[in-house]
């Protein structure tokens, strides 16, 4: 698996402009404040439970890096205490950005989520896998090819090329084909596709993979891309729901391919972040509910990183003897950041 090690994402209503990384920092820090352990099982998996917010967290950091689905909502419901600790943390002085792998939107999708449950988050904390691939197009001048995009996804990986201008030809409009089958026929595809996107696409078929598979072995130097590869997703909060990395899996089979991925754990997005704002890496802290793409993120990035067991991720994988990724805290969810003061006992 190869991922996108420089892109630089623009922070503009239009998102149509982007500047090459100029530098990368790599900056390594740890909690200063003692972390405190459960028994046992926790004690041999090191990590510490959010316990006392303020010293171990709050006073530690400037800027949160909070995942989406299974972080600040499931499916299409709040996680109960998110507006309240969002608005806390503002007060603050904090900085957030929410960066999501989930490509189904474009950031401007995002933000009408956002609205609609009732979360005031400005347009330009918002970070999707969509405009990340766009991103990844944009630095490496993929426009100047000439090639098209072949997408496998949704209409946000579709609204973040039009910001770009880039061509492009798939998507929703292959929802439903079937490819011929019959004695001697064949899938005709576009030669001059130079590049496959593979986003989480809720009507993948046949055809599409078929489309893909034929792009990238038959058509020379056409690349590779993935969104993500998240196993699993929220859908909606009644249960799991078949991940990105399942597509993708599609497509690698057939192909014997890596893809280039540029959503999270890839440094994409927190290369910008860095170079264009100034941030300290040991100052920010990535919450995910994901070991392998949020806590990788933050770790494998130089960055502080909390678990919180409001998504994906169970208490017992966490501390399972099989993992190997490790956060410096975790909690059930964002909410505990802040802990209501017990009234003094009335004598």
């Amino acid at each position: 698996m190869r991922y996108a090690l420089s892109a630089l994402l623009a922070l503009s209503s239009s998102a149509s402009a982007f500047v090459p990384a100029s530098r990368r920092h790599l900056i390594s820090g740890s909690f200063t404040t003692k972390r405190v352990y459960t028994n046992t099982p926790l004690n041999m998996a090191k990590v510490g439970l959010l316990t006392d917010p303020r010293p171990q967290l709050l006073d530690n950091v400037d800027v949160f890096i909070f995942d989406c689905d299974g972080v600040i909502w499931r499916g299409d419901s709040v996680i109960p205490g998110i507006p309240e600790t969002l608005a806390k943390l503002r007060a603050l002085g904090k900085k957030m950005f929410f960066v999501t792998n989930n490509s189904t939107k474009s950031r401007a999708g995002y933000k009408k989520k956002f609205d609609s449950l009732g979360l005031d988050v400005p347009a330009e904390e918002i970070f999707s896998s969509s405009f990340a691939a766009a991103a990844y197009l944009e630095q490496t001048k993929f426009k100047e090819t000439g090639k098209k995009i072949y997408v496998i996804g949704e209409i946000g990986i579709c609204e973040e090329l039009d910001l770009i201008d880039v061509p492009y030809i798939g998507g929703p409009e292959d929802a439903g084909k079937v490819p011929p089958m019959g004695p001697g026929d064949k899938l005709e595809h576009d030669k001059d596709v130079g590049a496959v996107i593979v986003g989480f696409d809720r009507t993948i078929n046949y055809h599409k993979i078929q489309t893909a598979q034929l792009c990238i072995n038959e058509n020379p130097g056409c690349e590779f891309i993935a969104t993500n590869l998240d196993a699993v997703t929220h859908l909606t909060d009644a249960q799991e729901w078949a991940g990105n990395g399942s597509m993708v899996g599609a497509i690698k089979g057939c192909t014997g391919r890596e893809p280039t991925v540029v959503g999270k754990p890839s440094p994409l997005m927190i290369d910008y972040l860095c170079d264009k704002m100034g941030l300290e890496r040991n100052r920010i802290c990535m919450v995910g509910d994901r070991l392998d793409t949020d806590i990788l993120f933050g770790t494998d990035n130089g960055l502080r990183s909390l678990l919180v067991l409001s998504g994906v991720t169970t208490e017992e994988k966490l501390l399972s003897d099989d993992n190997e990724i490790t956060p410096d805290y975790y909690s059930k969810s964002i909410a505990d950041f802040f802990v209501e003061e017990k009234e003094p006992a009335q004598v």
